[in-house]
């Protein structure tokens, strides 16, 4: 196999993995999935190029033409669909989160490790160019031992109109931002075991109609279903001592930011804008610092998706991390419920 091809299941995150995927000179799409024709066929046009289309996930796995599926469907999906994809012996990416519960998750990663099959999470914020780059910093050791960091996600007035499924139980901030915050943090931290954490979430304003995407104002029918947070921040307290403070906010009367600090014995740094902090001859130094861009943080997921399926690669972000992550999550909101500490397994 010299090239793979790939089937895209939800023409909402997928569109934009459908263009990485198959922009990479090894990865051709070659088949969409979705209830809505109409989704597909936009897609399809931006493709330019032949695809075949299905309306059942079925379909789309028994295809024999097909060696690898994207999963991008709302969150409570993405364990069904994902484990109909293992089940069919193709190699399988999911969008973030993992799923909507740890017992989902730990289904999938079960399934999909016993498959044998390349098993990755799609994860744009941990592949983007300045995360990657803090990442080498802490492999050479520059920053030195990393023992706190800070992560937020906040938006002004961004909560998702356009599918009942993020606002409905099983979405929420947290699950669709602050995963994205949560996991790049983690990974830089250089994925410690997540001991317990202690969380606060609520909804302020989604429930009220208000804090909605570009301040649009949804139809009653639409808000008075929300069942989930529009904001969550706690501590995650980890194994070897390092401690994470991790917030989101669908909407907020604060400056939007997406960013990550980084407190280590060596050196600091933050995110945005991209900065080292460090003490040179008893006098502190900022460096800012530029990293040139080739292509987008999907195209990056693509690229590494299609070597460990040609090339063998490790994979760097497989389920079990996003397994992880959603212990991570679901604890803290779980906290947030019960109004103590949650102990993680």
């Amino acid at each position: 196999m010299d090239k793979v091809r790939v089937g895209i299941v939800g023409m909402g995150i997928g569109r934009d993995n459908a263009l990485a995927l198959h922009g990479n000179p090894r990865g051709s799409v070659v088949a969409l999935c979705d209830l809505i024709p109409e989704r597909m066929e936009r897609v399809a046009a931006e493709l330019q190029a032949p695809v075949r289309m299905y309306t059942e996930v079925a379909a789309l796995c028994a295809d024999p033409e097909v060696d690898a599926i994207f999963v991008g469907t709302p969150n409570r999906l993405h364990v069904p669909v994902a484990l109909q994809v293992v089940a069919a012996g193709k190699h399988v990416m999911v969008t973030k989160p993992l799923a909507d519960s740890v017992a989902a998750a730990e289904e999938l990663v079960a399934a999909a490790e016993a498959a044998g099959v390349v098993n990755m999470m799609s994860l744009s914020t941990r592949f983007s160019a300045e995360v990657q780059y803090l990442g080498a910093l802490r492999e050479a050791g520059r920053l030195g031992e990393i023992y706190y960091a800070r992560a937020r996600s906040i938006r002004r007035s961004g909560i998702p109109d356009w599918n009942t499924g993020f606002v409905e139980e099983g979405g929420g901030a947290f699950r669709d931002m602050g995963v994205h915050a949560l996991d790049a943090a983690w990974w830089l931290l250089g994925m410690p075991q997540p001991v317990t954490v202690s969380g606060v979430a609520g909804a302020r304003f989604g429930p009220r109609g208000l804090g909605y995407w570009d301040y649009r104002r949804p139809p009653e029918s639409f808000y008075s279903r929300f069942a989930a947070d529009d904001y969550g921040g706690g501590f995650i307290r980890f194994a070897d001592g390092t401690g994470l403070q991790i917030e989101s906010f669908w909407a907020s009367h604060q400056a939007p930011d997406l960013n990550i600090e980084l407190f280590g014995t060596e050196a600091g740094a933050r995110l945005r804008p991209l900065t080292l902090y460090s003490t040179e001859k008893d006098a502190p130094m900022d460096t800012a610092i530029s990293v040139p861009k080739t292509g987008n943080s999907f195209d990056a997921v693509a690229a590494h998706f299609i070597a460990c399926i040609l090339d063998g690669v490790p994979c760097q972000a497989p389920l079990r991390h996003g397994l992880v992550v959603q212990r991570m999550m679901e604890g803290l909101l779980e906290s947030a419920a019960q109004g103590r500490e949650v102990i993680l397994a």
